[in-house]
């Protein structure tokens, strides 16, 4: 095995520049589990056959090869929740609880305060119009889900247009916590990136993993939205799954 993850990754350095296959290595380690080094001593997988999950996730040929297609879906902003989880059940850990606390502790200098505000209302509102969930205003640093942009936990982001925002699964602590890249330019309106990776991220918060449906509004990467309905049927039947009809 480590005789054919060599061959791999001196195949691709062959071809590639090396800040390019230093972003192959980091995406796979950080959306699809990749381990250089397995801490159990187990036998582990090879960058090829991480590179063939995260082209099955996708819907791209799965050659095991850092083509061109793949390496355009790698580079695309997205979100920083992982794309595979060491579990077998589609969806995460949930609230135990309909109504919920949310508060903003941070703001982004790139829009008014009232702005943010109203963005993440409305995000919020998305997910209560298709579930019995309710979601309280808070002003408290203990809210169920506290919004951050720039923040200091230990998943740091990576600068513009790489990994925008990322969210936890329900829980104490920093569970249900949503983070948002400060560096990232944020904008307000109709297609504009932060009502979309707000509700992305808040479906996170509630639970929701990543779909390999390119509709579903929890697909891992992000693309501007031509409609006002941002929710798929599979989003709405995957929360309803969780938390029951509306």
């Amino acid at each position: 095995m480590g005789l054919s993850l060599g061959i791999a990754c001196a195949v691709v350095l062959l071809v590639l520049p090396l800040i390019t296959f230093s972003l192959f290595q980091k995406y796979l380690r950080r959306f699809y589990g990749f381990q250089e080094v397995d801490p159990a001593g187990r036998r582990k997988r090879s960058l090829s056959s991480k590179l063939k999950d995260m082209q099955s996730f996708f819907g791209l040929n799965q050659t095991g090869n850092l083509d061109s297609y793949t390496l355009a879906v790698m580079q695309t902003p997205r979100c920083g929740v992982p794309d595979v989880h060491d579990y077998v059940h589609s969806q995460g850990n949930r609230w135990t609880k309909n109504v919920l606390t949310y508060s903003v502790g941070r703001y982004t200098s790139d829009l008014p305060a009232s702005t943010v505000d109203s963005l993440i209302a409305s995000a919020l509102d998305m997910w209560a119009k298709v579930s019995p969930l309710r979601f309280i205003r808070s002003f408290s640093q203990q809210a169920d889900i506290m919004v951050e942009f720039e923040h200091g936990d230990s998943f740091p982001f990576d600068g513009p247009k790489g990994t925008l925002a990322h969210a936890f699964d329900p829980g104490e602590g920093i569970g249900g916590d949503v983070h948002f890249d400060e560096d990232e330019l944020w904008t307000a309106g109709f297609n504009s990136s932060a009502s979309d990776f707000a509700a992305h991220e808040f479906g996170h918060a509630l639970g929701l993993r990543h779909s390999q449906n390119p509709e579903s509004l929890m697909y891992p990467t992000y693309r501007a939205r031509k409609t006002h309905n941002l929710l798929s049927s599979e989003d709405i039947m995957n929360i309803n799954v969780i938390y029951g009809m509306h």
